[in-house]
């Protein structure tokens, strides 16, 4: 055979080989990028659909690794129990899928003996299902929460389809027990790969939930949340509107003088404008406390032990335990069965098997990329989002050794619940920058203190981004002034000019 010849039979191999993995490797990376209540509706889909998987039931009595040890008794004892003749009966036609009927002969052999007893082992797990249902549909509902309250609002707006995706990820963010604030930042809202027009949908995503009941939801800053609950209708609102913008300190501190001073007003119309103020709610989200629920399930929960080191886990208690039927393995083994009965068992054995690798291949993969990203963001959960630190997911993909697409599908729709809170997994890959002394600051850093800066400065006379970066000095974030423009740029923050000019 030449070398031409063996280069193509060997392309056409792999290539024959591609073809046949790759609807399995498509799964794989499906069951990966699934969200833990997605994974489980695929889950009961691929139950109903192939009946060769079952749920293995576990003793609640005993704890998680005493059933584990039992099930690995259980596989090594059916192992050693089996004649050649079975094993050998068990080997596929197809050598592709050799491995999992492999697989399959290390299954336990604590499974239903006969039909009969897996038929009454699945209708116990129905009849716990029914009654479940049961206790849910008979439970007193629970109130309504505030991120439900303003995702049924969104859903009876006609808008654009991108837009109403960021304005759901910023309902999401918000949370009723510090009054319904928007604390993150708009970039986090969209996709690493977001595009230069996305900004802008992002913007009107959150002036369309500000624009939701309770009036002053998903509000900035204090100042944002009074600003957004004027109406034009309220005799003061002008006069509310200035004091707010300008005078917000010094009416907190009860300066009234000093306000009388600035403005020009009576002491009279200053107590009316306190009054007026006080009518305006400054947690607007807080009265959806109590029925304060988290609108996602996490799939990653991070816990701080008594050392005050974090210790990640996988929430997989929603998750089935999947294992293939005794029932049809015997079947298999069964000189009765008929050669297409047979084949029907090993393609259903096959896919069956598949998942629950994929699933077992998931969990892993998230538990080593949440791991990974808890390791570099120790500062954020000690010392809260300001303290977030620049990341890519190309270094989580060096150490956790995987492609960078693999990290990027892992943490796809994926919460994690943290003492800080309950934060998307994508949150804590943030872009930054180097200071003057070469040290790595996140931009979120940047944009807290940017913001924070600007909220205090004097509306009369507000900073230029030459003075923005001399405050930002202070604070020990020596960043350039080009760095200054593009943060307030992207932060929609007008020039000082025109700040200024809002005065007017």
């Amino acid at each position: 055979m030449t070398q031409a010849m063996r280069l193509s039979f060997g392309l056409e191999a792999r290539q024959i080989q591609t073809q046949k993995l790759a609807p399995r490797m498509i799964q794989s990376m499906e069951i990966l990028q699934l969200p833990i209540q997605a994974l489980q509706e695929r889950i009961e889909q691929e139950m109903e659909e192939n009946p060769m998987l079952e749920v293995a039931e576990r003793d609640e009595n005993l704890p998680d690794d005493d059933n584990q040890t039992r099930e690995d008794h259980a596989q090594d004892h059916d192992k050693s129990s089996r004649t050649e003749d079975e094993r050998e009966l068990v080997v596929r036609e197809d050598s592709s899928n050799a491995e999992d009927f492999e697989r399959l002969e290390n299954m336990g052999n604590d499974m239903p003996d006969t039909f009969d007893d897996f038929r009454r082992s699945s209708n116990r797990i129905q009849e716990d299902s029914d009654r479940q249902h049961d206790l849910m549909a008979n439970a007193v509902e629970r109130p309504e929460s505030l991120n439900d309250f303003l995702l049924h609002q969104l859903a009876e707006l006609d808008i654009d389809d991108d837009v109403e995706k960021i304005a759901e990820r910023i309902i999401s963010c918000l949370d009723a027990r510090d009054g319904g604030y928007f604390h993150s930042s708009l970039i986090d809202m969209l996709t690493p790969d977001h595009k230069p027009e996305d900004i802008a949908k992002a913007e009107e995503a959150l002036r369309i939930v500000q624009g939701l009941e309770p009036t002053g939801i998903a509000a900035r800053s204090l100042r944002e949340c009074l600003l957004n609950q004027l109406s034009g209708h309220l005799e003061m609102a002008d006069k509310l509107r200035l004091i707010i913008n300008h005078h917000l300190d010094d009416l907190a501190e009860n300066r009234m003088l000093a306000i009388q001073k600035k403005t020009g007003y009576s002491i009279d119309t200053i107590q009316k404008i306190r009054e007026e103020l006080h009518k305006l709610n400054p947690k607007p989200g807080a009265s959806f406390m109590e029925s304060f629920v988290p609108l996602v399930t996490p799939d990653v929960i991070v816990e701080q032990q008594d050392d005050e080191q974090y210790v990640v886990r996988l929430v997989d208690e929603y998750i089935p335990s999947l294992r293939i039927s005794e029932y049809y393995r015997k079947r298999l083994m069964d000189p009765k069965a008929t050669e297409e009965e047979k084949e029907f068992i090993k393609r259903k054995v096959g896919s069956a098997q598949w998942l629950i690798e994929s699933i077992q291949q998931r969990q892993r993969t998230l538990s080593r990329v949440a791991g990974a990203i808890v390791k570099h963001q120790r500062k954020f959960l000690d010392e809260g989002p300001e303290a977030i630190v620049p990341l890519k997911m190309q270094q989580i993909a060096d150490e956790v050794g995987v492609h960078v697409t693999t990290i990027s599908r892992a943490v796809d729709d994926k919460w994690i619940q943290t003492p800080r809170g309950i934060f998307p997994l994508r949150r804590f890959f943030v872009f930054g920058t180097q200071t003057a002394d070469g040290e790595d600051v996140a931009y979120e850093t940047i944009r807290l203190k940017l913001q924070e800066i600007i909220d205090k400065e004097d509306k009369t006379r507000p900073y230029s981004d030459d003075e923005l970066m001399e405050e930002l000095q202070k604070h020990g974030l020596g960043v350039a002034r080009r760095t200054i423009t593009k943060y307030r740029k992207k932060m929609g923050i007008p020039s000082s000019r025109q700040r200024r000019d809002w005065t007017k």
